[in-house]
């Protein structure tokens, strides 16, 4: 799968204008990520600050950028965090739904900015990252706890 340079100028206008719009989306992510997936908030008791969650979300969006441009380290970065969190318990089918709570805060940040357009690049990036989730579970058996 490929993304067409339309739809990585869109995915990549979409997040700059999000930090435009509301600075640190971080506090906005990860409520609605609680709210979809309650189980997954007493995995942050201990994130007081915010940083924790700041530092996932930062993460999550170099490797969007890294499947808009290099991709050089996306797959294994994918990897390597799919094994991480299912120490703690984390299936990878709920890790992999944190790029669509993210791309779903941010069309709601954007509100009538965000376009079908926009909607449909991030579709086609989901798509991608949900067949490496895939690929990389199945090839390194990974498993939540």
């Amino acid at each position: 799968m490929s993304l067409s340079e339309q739809h990585k100028q869109l995915i990549e206008s979409s997040i700059e204008r999000v930090a435009e719009v509301a600075g640190d989306p971080s506090p906005l992510v990860y409520a609605r990520l609680f709210a979809e997936q309650p189980e997954m908030e007493p995995l942050f008791i201990l994130d007081r600050d915010g940083s924790a969650k700041g530092h996932m979300l930062a993460e999550a969006l170099d490797c969007v950028f890294d499947l808009l441009g290099p991709r050089g380290y996306a797959r294994t970065l994918i990897q390597s965090e799919l094994t991480n969190h299912s120490g703690f318990g984390v299936p990878p089918s709920v890790f992999a739904t944190f790029f669509r709570v993210v791309r779903d805060c941010f069309a709601e940040i954007l509100g009538s900015e965000w376009n079908a357009e926009t909607d449909a690049a991030w579709a086609e990036l989901l798509r991608e990252i949900d067949a490496t989730v895939e690929q990389q579970t199945a090839k390194h058996r990974v498993e939540a706890g």
